[in-house]
């Protein structure tokens, strides 16, 4: 996403809460865009750590989505 999803005729930025593929929260924001340009270097170098078999990529704007892990062998 370019922009961070607001609400409302105010414009109100919704809090998200980011999970690990556990479910457990790795990050809150209220810019998205933000992370996504800032801390995701970080989280994306601890969660390669922990999950090696799900995809991390380095830019996630441009990575194809996907809900599954890695193929065996790669």
């Amino acid at each position: 996403m370019k922009t961070h999803p607001v609400v409302g005729g105010d414009r109100t930025p919704l809090t998200l809460a980011l999970l690990s593929p556990a479910r457990r929260p790795i990050q809150v924001t209220k810019d998205l865009p933000g992370f996504w340009a800032g801390s995701w270097a970080d989280v994306r170098a601890d969660m390669r750590g922990r999950y090696p078999k799900h995809p991390w990529p380095e830019d996630p704007a441009n990575a194809d989505p996907t809900n599954r892990v890695k193929p065996r062998g790669t």
